[in-house]
């Protein structure tokens, strides 16, 4: 066999060796740390949790003069566990190599990295383990590092019930709302029109998730500024950007980690999740009673000419 096929096999620490520059580096270690998760592309690979394992070297600037025992003066693997865990949480993906790209480049983050390898394995696939492996360094963050300074959006996210999207009102309640200066995110319910019934639990939630996202575009159709969005991406866009959206909501009810606890036919309560996910300034309810359990400011407003 050859060194690089070899090396390919290999644990990452060996390949880290082989392709180190010429100075002298450190490296911290993290072997076959193991994690259910629910993750893959594959339908089958939904609703269900597999084993995932993780092998990660980190290689770190040389510690100059004495370690002295203090932990504050090392990058602790502590550091690269937590990594994992925090984007494990953050959503749920389809892709190991998403997966591997964001925790290499939350590792970089730290002042003492220099280079991570990170190995990925899907061990419940097949005989073996199936996974990805990469290499990233400080250099490959392209100075994009994220501004702890700036406040992430709080949008005021407001809830129209199917009375409330063919109000006569709905161009001025956009005006007023829009002339608050908060990023605005519109959500609906369910259509009014029967809908499709079917036996399956999971089958029948697409299929009402899918429903919210026809009466989406119905709302769309009605005033020209309202763009239907679909993943977080757009909406961080979106809000800093001064877009009004409307929030389909499939894709970020099926990919969240930790879901509504409600049906999805329950709508109110589906938006106040989502409120609580976008960290919302306030959740307005135009046309209907608002949920009565909810961790962000929630009020609601009849049908009328002001929501203000």
């Amino acid at each position: 066999m050859s060194s690089e096929i070899r090396l390919a096999f290999a644990h990452p620490s060996e390949r880290a060796i082989a392709t180190a520059d010429d100075g002298p580096v450190d490296r911290i270690s993290l072997r076959d740390h193991i994690v259910d998760v629910e993750i893959g592309a594959f339908q089958a690979e939904r609703g269900t949790r597999q084993r995932v394992s993780f092998n990660v070297v980190v290689e770190v600037q040389p510690i100059v003069g004495h370690v002295d025992d203090d932990v504050d003066r090392i990058l602790s693997y502590d550091r690269v566990t937590e990594a994992i865990a925090t984007e494990l949480g953050a959503e749920r993906l389809n892709l190991l190599e998403t997966l591997a790209e964001r925790i290499a480049e939350r590792i970089l983050l730290e002042p003492q990295a220099l280079r991570a390898f990170v190995r990925i394995e899907k061990l419940d696939r097949g005989p073996g383990a199936l996974g990805v492996e990469i290499v990233r360094s400080r250099s490959d963050l392209g100075g994009a590092v994220p501004d702890a300074s700036q406040e992430r959006p709080h949008p005021r996210v407001v809830y129209l019930t199917n009375a409330a999207m063919i109000s006569d009102h709905l161009g001025a309640w956009i005006d007023q709302l829009e002339a608050e200066h908060a990023p605005l995110i519109l959500c609906v319910g369910l259509p009014g029109a029967a809908r499709t019934d079917v036996k399956h639990p999971m089958a029948q939630r697409r299929i009402d998730l899918l429903a919210i996202e026809q009466n989406c575009w119905v709302l769309a159709a009605r005033d020209a500024r309202c763009k239907v969005v679909a993943t977080r991406t757009e909406l961080d866009w979106a809000m800093k950007n001064g877009q009004v959206c409307i929030w389909a909501p499939s894709k970020i009810v099926l990919d969240a980690v930790e879901g509504p606890h409600a049906a999805v036919t329950d709508t109110t309560a589906l938006v106040s999740w989502f409120a609580e996910e976008m960290e919302a300034s306030e959740l307005l309810v135009i046309g209907a009673d608002a949920p009565t359990a909810s961790n962000v400011s929630v009020r609601n407003s009849p049908i009328g000419e002001s929501v203000l």
